[in-house]
């Protein structure tokens, strides 16, 4: 899968702070959806403000895309970009049961983390301007397990876990092409089959999990996701949707 996907720019830089802070600059600018690839960050982040390892030869990118839903029905493009990346690693590796989604936005090789997923929009006053999101993929190093939360799933690289080699600028044009398929898929009918795609490759569907949303730790089966992207835990008190935490497995 080589052909670039029409109605998207491609830019490739050798090094930025982030590619998301660069992809938001270059916004004001660049007319309609692009991607932008650093093949050296200086100052990436992840969730929560978090530090993301860049070594070389690793993947970083973000897409900027200019949606004209309301905000609360384009940031389940999270979940657009993770099933884009099960089917670009699949391609890759032709071994689609090594991969699983880990809500909300983490692709999974072998049960350590080989990917995550960040979004940011740019909009003022509750209207939805450019959306930002940006990927980072351990291609060829994983960070060390210092380097993570405690409690954390362990980094793992494609590379050094199943022997493929791929470089950034491949790797994009793969993800590229199934994200604009899927994103076509979004925008012309919703969330529904999003969610059963990313469903049936969902890590840890039906056990326990352990969501840590910063205010209070919840314990429960992870049951489904709803039509708004939650995670829903069964847990001793009945049915809990939660919009945002970080999530820990734990023993059945």
């Amino acid at each position: 899968m080589s052909t670039w996907p029409e109605g998207y720019g491609r830019i490739v830089l050798p090094s930025v702070g982030s590619t998301l802070d660069e992809a938001v600059r270059r916004a004001r600018d660049t007319p309609g959806a692009f991607w932008v690839l650093a093949h050296a960050q200086t100052a990436a982040r992840g969730r929560r403000g978090r530090a993301w390892s860049m070594p070389a030869g690793n993947f970083a990118a973000t897409l900027l895309l200019r949606p004209q839903e309301p905000p609360g029905v384009a940031v389940l493009r999270s979940f657009v970009m993770s099933l884009a990346l099960y089917r670009a690693l699949v391609d890759v590796t032709a071994n689609p049961d090594d991969f699983a989604l880990k809500w909300p936005n983490d692709v999974l090789l072998r049960g350590g983390k080989l990917a995550g997923i960040l979004l940011e929009s740019v909009g003022q006053g509750g209207q939805m301007g450019p959306l930002a999101i940006g990927v980072g993929v351990n291609l060829r190093h994983a960070p060390g397990a210092d380097e993570v939360e405690q409690g954390a799933l362990r980094p793992v690289s494609l590379r050094g876990e199943t022997g493929h080699d791929i470089t950034p600028e491949s790797f994009l044009d793969i993800l590229a092409t199934h994200y604009a398929a899927l994103e076509t898929q979004f925008v012309t009918y919703g969330f529904a089959p999003i969610r059963t795609a990313w469903l049936a490759h969902a890590a840890r569907l039906g056990q326990r999990v352990l969501a840590r949303t910063g205010r209070e730790e919840i314990s429960g089966t992870f049951e489904d996701i709803d039509r708004d992207g939650n995670l829903m835990l069964r847990t001793a008190r009945g049915l809990r949707a939660i919009a945002a935490a970080d999530v820990f497995f734990q023993s059945p």
